[in-house]
């Protein structure tokens, strides 16, 4: 004890204004704290609630003679007394037990009011017999569970437990010794310790520590130690240990038995607890004096000590130490705050208790590291770098970095300052700046074992403990390669590698074989970054790995996937064109090994579109260089006559060696229009209405470059017939033009038959003579009567190399076949006009002249006919039963008359169709036949609206009496 220092960490409050107010007439017997008021109870039976700073709340009777225990319980607002009233008779005891309810007042004349008494019990009954009360203690469970435990002189503790306001109670008795002599056997402290489920209650006399475990039925009992204590020497500690204190020493008590020991000499008149410091009133019997301490065990200091009177209660409230003295003073003792506290221990330069106080306290990390800084600057200052840089070691999470380093850069201490940023490294903290700081102190001291276990650590996680490129990129500036390659390569940054083999090494064959053993997805991404310098120095062999990738020859194999499912995981070779940007030929042999490999490309319209642009293109260009080099050009293209044209390329001084380079030039161009023709008829199969190719773009591109053979190839599968012979007629190819007519221009199989007098059309503007090619040209008209004879006599007579011999024989033909059809249709008119003027003589007989029906049998039934009977124009006759309820229509007739009025209202409801009727006419050759037919059917004839009615073969003459 007399080695401990002595701090003042705690100070009096109020200044020694803090007294028990005058309105506490009585002797104080008894003390309780909790819910923010102190509970006083007084040999004259009153209580009294004291607010903070012991100012007097209020007052009441509690018992009538005196109080002797009570405890405010902390769950409820409840106040629980132990105090004498009033002896009822002489076989009761006066000694009572009392709950008072502090939220519920009820008034007591007009100035006081009392709490309410919800509930009197008697202490002592015949089972439990009356003794002397030495100790008192509430337990709360679970509310409105109490557990009262009362000790008595006689070594016996009376328990209560239940709901004690409804008097739901069971009791039972506790024994703790059999001693004879009362003053061995009574019950000096008591305490409660629940540990989960495990309720335990610690019993002290002066000769003995007990422990009754109440979960068992019945309780049972052991003994934890031989040696006791008096009265108000007892504790429980925050950890619920028991503490008794004993002249000799202080002792704290577990489960199975006694724990620590402090030695602090003097007798112990009173002991507590607060927040983890141990309280201890001492009297010395040497000079009679008491003396407060406040023990920090952990850290084996006295936080507080100080000189008092008689001490008669210690309580702790408020969040402080009240002590209260026989003469009604009273100390109000509270702790400083920490920063104080340091401030204290920081001007005696004690760093090292200061640690222990923070850490002891549980304080925060940041207060921690706060002190630990501040002894490191100590140190730092007496120049012991090696101690302080240990304390700022513990530090990192909370300083910032930056602080110590700039410590130790001004100190040249590098070797501290190394061992603080592997520190910080380990701890995952560094930045990229730290990175970098740490490697290039390795490198200054020229230590590569430590480089060498900083970077090539064998517990796996060294990627993790710094920053990866920012540890790449300076050992790639102090041409550390091999480190900054291992780095890369553990770390995974495949990108960081390559870049170091192929731009400081130049080592491509090795960063060939490591792109070929990485992962696909990898593999691809770095050939996207890399592709240009591999393509450039290897060409050969990165489109090998290029074309793994894309197919199915590598991983895709072994795994047994479908080529379907597979292929559309695959990447594309799209992905990998701007690789091949300074290098078409590379890129046209990888694209024609895949799409020899591969039919069935996710990605064929593009990869197509991509050799289209690379083959018909004059030079070998990239595609996307390829319109920016022929602008130039498109007008020298369109001045040459469409696909007849060889490209120019001799020089002016028609040197031999230019001759040869221009001609093994125009050879290879010659090599890839043909693969270009090749891949446009194979990309467009028969069966697909659209090609494996943009159609748009591919025409653009033989425009561009006069590939007359694939114009044609295109508008002929797009069925453009007329731009097809508009090829022909620019080309002056009048063989050509023909032939293609015939083929294209034969309706029989689906062609255009309008091309023929496109081509008439042609000629006739031509200007020169071609007599030959008309007279073609005019079978094929006269065979499928394409044109009237008057337009092709107005075609033809534009041009005035023609003569009239050309067509002669043609006309003659047509005037003969007209002459034909005039014949036919004028016998025909003649036969209409007969049956004409018959059907206007009917009629005029139907109107003018009597019917005389003759028939004697009914012409559905065939019996003889008899009255009544129904007679029709159209001379049948029926039985009026026969017809049922249609009289109006003959039954023979009016199917064929209502097929008629049908067939007249179809076209009267078509002739409102105007779409139908102009397509009809547009599509017919001959489109007055179209509008004559529509004449002839009465459908647009222009009727009045008063018609004279139609007979009808349905009108009837109606007999009953014929």
């Amino acid at each position: 004890m007399y080695q401990w220092r002595k701090f003042e960490f705690f100070e009096e409050k109020y200044a020694g204004k803090c007294s028990i107010p005058d309105d506490v007439t009585g002797k104080i017997e008894c003390c309780s704290s909790g819910r923010g008021k102190i509970v006083v109870g007084c040999d004259d039976g009153t209580v009294s609630l004291l607010d903070r700073g012991l100012k007097f709340n209020y007052g009441f009777q509690a018992h009538s003679s005196s109080v002797l225990f009570l405890q405010q319980l902390k769950q409820r607002n409840f106040l629980v007394t132990v105090g004498e009233d009033e002896q009822i008779s002489a076989t009761l005891s006066a000694m009572c037990l009392k709950v008072f309810d502090l939220d519920k007042m009820q008034p007591e004349g007009s100035s006081t009011s009392n709490p309410d008494c919800i509930q009197i019990l008697r202490i002592f009954t015949n089972q439990f017999p009356e003794a002397k009360i030495t100790s008192f203690l509430v337990l709360e469970e679970a509310p409105p569970i109490l557990l009262i435990a009362i000790g008595l002189d006689n070594g016996c503790i009376y328990c209560i437990k239940g709901d004690i306001a409804r008097e739901r109670i069971k009791r039972f008795k506790l024994q703790v010794d059999n001693h004879s002599g009362k003053s061995d056997s009574s019950i000096t402290g008591l305490g409660f310790r629940v540990d989960g489920q495990a309720l335990q209650l610690f019993a002290v006399t002066s000769t003995s520590v007990s422990l009754f475990s109440l979960q068992t039925e019945p309780p049972s009992r052991q003994t934890l130690d031989q040696i006791g204590c008096n009265v108000n020497s007892v504790a429980m500690s925050d950890r619920s240990e028991l503490i008794i204190g004993r002249p000799e020493a202080v002792y704290f008590y577990e489960v199975d038995g006694r724990g620590p020991c402090w030695a602090f000499e003097g007798e112990k008149r009173f002991l507590g607890w607060f927040r983890g410091y141990l309280l201890c009133v001492i009297a010395d019997q040497r000079n009679g004096k008491n003396t407060f301490n406040i023990y920090d065990l952990r850290n084996h200091l006295i936080a507080h000590s100080l000189v008092v009177n008689e001490v008669s209660h210690m309580l702790c409230e408020w969040g402080n130490i009240i002590l209260i003295m026989t003469d009604k003073s009273a100390l109000c003792i509270g702790e400083k705050d920490m920063e104080s506290k340091l401030d204290m221990l920081f001007k005696k330069n004690l760093y090292t208790v200061a640690i222990n106080l923070v850490q002891s306290q549980q304080a925060d990390a940041a207060a921690t590291a706060e002190v630990l800084r501040k002894y490191g600057d100590h140190l730092y200052g007496k120049q012991y770098y090696d101690e302080a840089m240990a304390q700022y070691i513990h530090t990192i999470g909370h300083l910032e970095p930056s602080y110590v380093i700039q410590k130790f850069l001004d100190a040249q201490r590098i070797y501290n300052l190394t061992n603080y940023l592997e520190k910080l490294h380990e701890k995952g903290l560094a930045s990229k700046d730290h990175t970098t700081l740490l490697l290039n102190c390795y490198t200054k001291l020229k230590d590569v074992e430590k480089l060498n276990v900083f970077i090539k650590s064998e517990d796996g996680v060294g990627e993790h403990k710094f920053d990866v490129e920012t540890a790449i990129r300076v050992c790639r500036a102090a041409n550390y390669h091999e480190h900054a390659m291992y780095v890369a390569k553990k770390s995974g940054r495949h990108e960081w590698y390559l870049k170091i083999l192929l731009e400081d090494l130049g080592r491509y064959e090795e960063a060939l074989q490591y792109i070929s053993s990485l992962e696909p997805s990898q593999a691809g991404v770095t050939v996207k970054e890399y592709g240009k310098i591999l393509i450039e120095h290897k060409p050969v062999e990165t489109i090998e790995i290029l074309m793994r990738l894309c197919t199915e020859e590598g991983e895709a194999a072994r795994r047994g996937t479908s080529n379907g499912t597979y292929m559309s995981m695959l990447p594309s070779p799209v992905d990998f064109l701007n690789i091949f940007i300074h290098h078409p030929q590379s890129l046209m042999d990888f694209l024609e090994k895949y799409t020899s490999k591969v039919k069935d490309s996710p990605a064929q319209v593009e990869i197509h579109n991509t050799l289209l642009e690379l083959y018909l293109s004059n030079d070998l260009n990239f595609p996307s260089m390829s319109q920016a080099n022929s602008s130039g050009d498109r007008d020298r293209s369109a001045e040459r006559p469409l696909g007849g044209a060889v490209m120019a390329r001799a020089d002016s001084n028609g040197k031999l060696t230019s001759d040869r380079k221009d001609l093994n030039k125009e050879k290879d161009r010659q090599e890839r229009l043909q693969k270009g023709l090749r891949l446009l008829k194979s990309a467009w199969p028969a069966e697909l209405e659209q090609p494996l190719y943009d159609v748009d773009l591919a025409i653009i591109l033989c425009e561009m470059n006069a590939f007359k053979a694939g114009i044609l190839y295109l508008y002929e599968k797009m069925k453009l017939y007329k731009e097809v012979i508009a090829c022909y007629m620019q080309a002056h190819d009048h063989e050509g033009l023909i032939a293609c007519c015939k083929r294209l221009g034969d309706s029989g199989k689906g062609g255009d038959p309008s091309l023929w007098a496109e081509l008439l059309k042609y000629f006739g503007e031509l200007g020169e003579d071609c007599s030959k090619e008309v007279k073609e040209v005019l079978t094929y008209i006269e065979r499928d009567d394409i044109l009237p004879p008057i337009i092709v006599l107005q075609t033809l007579s534009r041009n005035p190399c023609l003569t009239l011999s050309v067509i002669k024989d043609y006309i003659a033909r047509k005037l003969e076949q007209e002459s034909k059809l005039i014949e036919e249709d004028r016998r025909a008119i003649e036969k209409y006009q007969e049956e004409t003027l018959a059907m206007r003589k009917e009629i005029q007989d139907l109107r003018t002249n009597a019917r005389i029906f003759q028939l004697s049998k009914c012409t559905a039934c065939t019996f003889t006919l008899d009255l009544p009977a129904v007679h029709f124009m159209c001379m049948h006759s029926f039985h009026q039963r026969c017809l049922g309820d249609n009289e109006k229509e003959c039954p023979e007739c009016a199917p064929e008359y209502t097929a008629v009025l049908e067939m007249k209202r179809s076209l009267e409801q078509n002739s409102k169709d105007q779409d139908q009727f102009f397509q009809q006419v547009k599509s017919s050759k001959d489109g007055f036949s179209v509008i004559a037919e529509y004449f002839g059917k009465g459908v647009i004839s222009k009727t009045g609206n008063g018609t004279t009615s139609t007979l009808r073969s349905g009108n009837a003459s109606s007999s009953t009496g014929f």
